[in-house]
């Protein structure tokens, strides 16, 4: 596999070396995500990663530069009602490992 997946935000548990293990190109966000997007390559991007949802307005924005992108959501917090129907996935790190998920995102 050699899709890439952008990880937007601090990432405590580790789900994008999950991820990079899986055998995707893991792109980092640490700023605003809404205007680093299109550096981090959004175009070719199969998944975006938000782990910090006070950055969800980058979702939007992210679906309407990407209209194919997956958009996964990793926070015990909960998503602002505005993000939540561009949103395709949204786990509680405290219900599943990180090791879980990544496995199940790239079974997908």
């Amino acid at each position: 596999m050699s899709e890439t997946a952008i990880v937007a935000g601090p990432d405590p548990d580790g789900l994008g070396d999950a991820l990079a293990d899986e055998g995707f190109s893991i792109t980092r966000i640490d700023g605003v995500v809404s205007s680093s997007l299109e550096t981090a390559g959004i175009d070719d991007a199969a998944m975006v990663v938000l782990t910090n949802v006070g950055e969800a307005s980058g979702i939007p924005v992210a679906k309407e530069l990407n209209p194919e992108v997956r958009v996964v959501v990793y926070s015990e917090q909960s998503l602002p009602e505005v993000a939540t129907r561009q949103t395709d996935l949204a786990v509680d790190p405290a219900l599943l490992d990180v090791s879980v998920v990544a496995e199940e995102l790239a079974a997908d």
